[in-house]
């Protein structure tokens, strides 16, 4: 069983879709902490739930970034954690976090990459850009990290129809609920299950 942490921002939709593949999809990884860099979310709640060892990291707190990612480093790795997972984490890791973790580490996009991804697309942006382009089919990618925005290796991505009159908001829910929730799982699976 591969020691998995999670790094989380926000209410942590993404974490509770983790949180509820645990023995079903996630059979050879098993969560043992989740960080969030924000106080106060309501990820931290959810961990709470769920019986799961939670802490709060902040940038602020560290003083600087490449702290910051020495402080997150070193947590994981005094938890054991082999596979990091980002779950909504809107923080950029530098190479003290990406070395230590290198091909370990798994995020969710909420689009089909090379689409809409990079540096400022993130939450919602990335709905609006791809209803003002027109797409007609977006979706969610879930990738390694690498010191690349969203430039890691694709592990699995799935298609979400856009419908006629969506917005930002509605098709932000459609391609979590159709995609996001559905391979993050999956993609850290693969990802336990590997050697």
């Amino acid at each position: 069983m591969k020691k998995i942490g999670v790094l989380v921002s926000g209410g942590g939709t993404n974490w509770q879709a983790l949180i509820d593949a645990q023995g079903s999809v996630l059979k050879n990884g098993e969560i043992v902490t989740v960080v969030s860099n924000k106080e106060g979310v309501y990820a931290l709640e959810r961990a709470k739930k769920a019986g799961i060892d939670a802490k709060v990291i902040t940038r602020k707190e560290c003083g600087s970034k490449e702290a910051f990612d020495i402080a997150l480093r070193d947590y994981m790795k005094s938890m054991g954690v082999e596979v990091v997972v980002l779950a909504g984490f809107l923080a950029i890791l530098g190479e003290n976090f990406l070395s230590a973790y290198k091909d370990k580490i798994v995020n969710i996009h909420p689009s089909l990459i090379p689409s809409f991804c990079g540096d400022g697309f993130y939450g919602l942006h990335v709905h609006e850009a791809a209803l003002k382009y027109g797409v007609k089919v977006t979706g969610a990618t879930a990738h390694l990290v690498n010191e690349i925005t969203d430039g890691g290796k694709i592990l699995l991505q799935k298609a979400v129809y856009i419908d006629d009159g969506d917005t930002p908001e509605i098709l932000q829910k459609r391609v979590m609920e159709q995609a996001e929730w559905i391979i993050l799982p999956q993609a850290v699976e693969m990802i336990c299950s590997a050697e």
